[in-house]
């Protein structure tokens, strides 16, 4: 744990998680794992340089603040309390009227939430595991000096898919991903293949792709629940894929209203919409990608891919914000890759997530036209860390026999 000071530099964002005048200062995070720690300092990187963190949870907190003054914006864990009512509380007599404190914990329950937010005067309360997406989202809104409401949306939760270039396996992940987050969270998800010609979604699910959908995101004064119901092809009892199959000759032209309008209701009707998006994206696709609460930059571990992994990375911020693109490196340890130090140093930080070569079981299952995860134990394990990202559930350990077995 660290517990950093320095001033940020002049091009890091500005607001009151910068803002350390008079000595006070702006942000202090009061954790009691390594695995939050982790994940603020990944979330946050974009929006404040030096982030101070330490280690001991809200009673550390109390502690401190008894003898220094509390910070403008402060983050507690309470998941070691025995009673965080109680602690909570001793938190309020020893932090300033005007901090904001933000709070993680273990519990879930609604009861609880409204305990500490309507009566003890938190400003928000996080379930673990913290994830980048509500490090952004719920916590993010702070340090640009708005309330949590200000990017608070309804409907489906929508995280687009893009590979950097072709041939990075970004559909293979997109395919595979809605799988498991459907089996893990027995939630409805949605996937929206935007390769109107020569898309891979459908073949690797093992349908048939609608021609209609061209005609959906050309024309949005047609597109209803009812429309779209007739265009999507299931893939077991809670994925279903929306998809098109154009010929290389045709000049398919979806338009950004089509494109916004079909995102609203696959907005009403799915939990999750993962959205394989071309990169660069189009005026249209840019839409999907707007409405996006994670932006999923899938590359290889080369010089071109890096190179396009630059660029899209800076204009998926500059078009989303900050905080919500998360870098996956696929095919981490394949022949012939480049070393970890040398990615890790285009990129200016190490890839969020690896995931590992396994030509035989995708190259299989892509044929098949079926999720790799049935045949793959591997591919399973190696998705986990999105799937906690994309829906906030940990993933259940696998036995060592079913390891063994590799199932």
């Amino acid at each position: 744990m660290s517990d950093a000071t320095a001033a940020p530099p002049p091009s890091a964002r500005t607001g009151p998680a910068l803002d350390a005048a008079g000595g006070r200062r702006a942000f202090v995070a009061f954790l009691s794992d390594a695995a939050s720690e982790d994940v603020l300092r990944s979330g946050l990187a974009d929006m404040v340089a030096t982030p101070v963190v330490r280690q001991g949870g809200i009673r550390a907190a109390v502690k401190s603040f008894e003898r220094e003054e509390s910070p403008r914006i402060l983050l507690v864990d309470v998941s070691s309390a025995s009673d965080p009512i109680a602690e909570l509380d001793a938190l309020a007599g020893v932090c300033a009227p005007d901090t904001k404190v933000l709070v993680i914990g273990e519990r879930t329950d609604i009861d609880f939430y409204r305990e500490i937010t309507r009566h003890l005067g938190a400003d928000e309360y996080v379930a673990k595991p913290l994830t980048r997406d509500k490090v952004s989202t719920l916590l993010g809104p702070y340090f640009a000096g708005e309330g949590a409401d200000a990017q608070a949306s309804r409907g489906g939760r929508v995280v687009a898919v893009c590979g950097v270039r072709g041939g990075v396996g970004a559909t293979t992940l997109c395919v595979n991903l809605a799988q498991l987050v459907a089996e893990t969270t027995k939630s409805h998800v949605a996937v929206l293949d935007l390769h109107l010609r020569g898309g891979h979604v459908a073949m690797m699910s093992g349908v048939k792709p609608a021609s209609a959908l061209r005609h959906a995101l050309e024309n949005p004064h047609v597109v209803d629940g009812l429309f779209l119901e007739r265009v999507s092809m299931a893939v077991g009892e809670r994925v279903r894929i929306f998809a098109a199959d154009e010929p290389f000759d045709a000049d398919p032209r979806p338009t950004p209203d089509g494109v916004a309008r079909v995102m609203e209701l696959l907005r009403q009707r799915f939990n999750l919409i993962l959205v394989d998006c071309p990169m660069p994206p189009s005026l249209a696709d840019r839409q999907a990608l707007a409405v996006a609460r994670q932006t999923l930059l899938v590359f290889g571990p080369d010089m071109a891919s890096l190179r396009d992994a630059d660029r899209a990375r800076k204009m998926v911020n500059a078009l989303t914000g900050a905080g919500r693109t998360m870098m996956v490196l696929n095919r981490s340890d394949m022949p012939g890759a480049l070393k970890p130090n040398i990615v890790a140093e285009a990129l200016g930080a190490k890839p969020d997530v690896l995931i590992p070569d396994m030509p035989r079981p995708l190259s299989r299952a892509a044929n098949l036209g079926r999720a790799a995860l049935k045949d793959s134990a591997k591919l399973r394990r190696a998705l986990g860390p999105l799937t906690q990202e994309i829906s906030g559930i940990r993933q259940r350990k696998t036995s060592l026999l079913a390891r063994l077995l590799g199932r």
